[in-house]
């Protein structure tokens, strides 16, 4: 087989095939980057199924309060620390403590 040399083309020389360090095997993954992770149980999140809140990716599922598993939206959430809460329960376990704070009128004992 005529490779070219008497013309002054060299012969290609193989490359060595090295191994993608992409974690996702799939071809179209590899090509175009994957999904994003979700930021609860860290599956992929595809367009059809994502929730944007806090500034990260969730599915729908996954969208909950971490505490009380109440469903949430934009305007009900609340993050501390890369977790998502429900107001209620932001509240009850982030916000102030001490006398007064957030039992109602029930747990005020007047001294006589």
């Amino acid at each position: 087989m005529d490779r070219g040399e008497r013309l002054g083309i060299k012969p290609e020389s193989v490359q060595p095939h090295r191994p993608t360090t992409n974690p996702n095997t799939s071809k179209f993954a590899q090509k175009y980057g994957g999904a994003e992770k979700c930021s609860r149980c860290g599956d992929s999140v595809y367009a059809a199924e994502k929730i944007i809140g806090a500034g990260k990716p969730w599915h729908k599922n996954c969208f909950r309060c971490a505490k009380c598993g109440k469903s949430l939206e934009s305007t009900t959430l609340t993050e501390k620390e890369g977790e998502i809460y429900c107001k209620g329960c932001y509240a009850k376990n982030f916000g102030p403590k001490g006398f007064g704070y957030g039992q109602g009128a029930g747990a005020l004992v007047h001294a006589q």
